[in-house]
């Protein structure tokens, strides 16, 4: 599966456009990240647990708009964005999205 943020793929052609895909996962932060990342606002650097987190959701999402571009049978994502909203306090989901496309064999 080839994803991509452009319009179209450099060298490959559109042959048929499947239409809206997107994934998305809903993550809440737990007391042991909250209390590391706490010490860590005091001393400064990286939060490493969030980022960490973060890194997981992207690829979950990501994993499951490929899944429903798969299913509606298409080999390319184009146009492929992130989104992120907050659900409560504390949590939050990432979601991934893009147009499924079939591309042409190279």
């Amino acid at each position: 599966m080839i994803l991509v943020t452009t319009n179209e793929i450099e060298g490959r052609k559109i042959k048929e456009v499947k239409g809206y895909v997107k994934g998305s996962t809903v993550r809440a932060k737990n007391v042991g990240k909250d209390i590391i990342a706490s010490l860590k606002m005091l001393v400064g650097g990286e939060i490493v647990e969030y980022t960490n987190m973060i890194n997981e959701s992207r690829q979950i999402a990501i994993s499951r708009m490929v899944k429903e571009a798969e299913e509606k049978g298409a080999n390319a994502i184009v146009c492929m964005r992130f989104a992120s909203a907050t659900v409560m306090y504390g949590a939050s989901e990432l979601m991934a999205y893009g147009t499924a496309v079939v591309i042409d064999k190279k």
